[in-house]
């Protein structure tokens, strides 16, 4: 079968696709013909070796992917070879056959189209997970996206209208923006462009400040770090919760933490992937929940394009390119 393998750390232009050997279920797996998988920026971190969590080499990236049971472990008793299913792995997904443990699939109802399947587990997973559970965001509360049109943020933008909150989205562009009006958003910020660092700053924090009003924002999420974490903290609300999802714009941004005091506020860490080692549970609730959200409509995942396997080192790097308003789905 085929792969996609990382052989040595850095660019993806050095990822190679390679015939190996097919998966054989271990007891408790099942193997799973991949029909879609979906990119991530993890994947491209982990390809550079600037992940948290770094597999030996040789590996596949990918963690998204959905596709049908093809055989099944003597204790995998739950499925059987026809089955449609969507899981999520640390890496391991660019590739046409997967073992993964019985547990960590989810079954996927007829109707359920599996290009969206393949894309959507890791964002909006990350999104339902830091919005409700560590953000608790309330109906009627107010929510600030930024870097509303990449995956992670337009799922943000879409789990945050599904539990009822005033969504604003920020992004740098008119595509981007337009792409969180889509899905959802009440109001919409763009970035400050063609300005020295300092007064795009100053120029954000003002937007922000006007847009959230004297009562500040409720809980802010972002996934992009860099130069506008301390404009978006200045404008959160009292009590209010800044979720720090992850750094895509490469800079880990220093907090003044005298604004923490006088905004009573939180600063909340959310890693989606480690907290199931914390909570056993977590993972298999969210992904059922989700592939209901999904089935009933409540979501959309937006797909930018869908890639054969062969081009998924453009597809990772359109990804570092900030090329991509959405998703890109590699199809084996």
């Amino acid at each position: 079968m085929r792969a996609v393998l990382c052989t040595k750390l850095g660019s993806p232009q050095d990822l190679t696709i390679e015939e190996i050997a097919a998966p054989v279920p271990g007891a408790d797996e099942v193997v799973v013909a991949v029909r879609a998988c979906g990119v991530n920026f993890p994947d491209l971190l982990v390809v550079q070796g600037k992940y948290q969590a770094q597999p030996p080499l040789p590996f596949s990236p990918g963690g998204d992917f959905s596709g049908v049971v093809e055989r099944t472990g003597a204790r995998a008793a739950d499925f059987s070879p026809g089955d449609r299913v969507c899981g999520n792995v640390g890496t391991g997904a660019f590739r046409e056959k997967i073992a993964v443990p019985a547990a960590q699939l989810t079954r996927l109802p007829d109707q359920v189209d599996m290009t969206l399947a393949g894309s959507f587990l890791t964002t909006y997973g990350t999104s339902l997970y830091a919005l409700r559970e560590r953000g608790a965001l309330q109906s009627g509360q107010s929510l600030l996206v930024l870097g509303a049109g990449g995956g992670v943020g337009l799922a943000a933008v879409e789990i945050g209208v599904s539990l009822g909150a005033r969504v604003i989205a920020a992004a740098s562009s008119d595509e981007k923006l337009a792409a969180a009006q889509r899905a959802g958003a009440h109001e919409i910020v763009k970035y400050p462009a063609n300005l020295s660092e300092r007064a795009q700053q100053k120029e954000f924090g003002a937007v922000l400040k006007q847009t959230a009003g004297s009562a500040g924002f409720d809980v802010i999420y972002d996934p992009v770090g860099g130069g506008y974490s301390d404009p978006a903290l200045r404008s959160i609300g009292w009590q209010g919760r800044y979720l720090v999802v992850g750094f895509a714009a490469g800079a880990i941004p220093s907090i003044p933490l005298n604004l923490v005091l006088l905004k009573g506020c939180q600063i909340v860490g959310v890693i989606w992937g480690a907290s199931w080692q914390h909570d056993i549970d977590i993972k298999a609730s969210i992904h059922s929940e989700l592939v209901r959200m999904l089935a009933g409509g409540q979501i959309r995942p937006h797909v930018a394009a869908v890639l054969p396997l062969e081009r998924a080192a453009d597809a990772l790097r359109m990804l570092a390119e900030r090329q991509v308003v959405g998703k890109i789905v590699l199809r084996p």
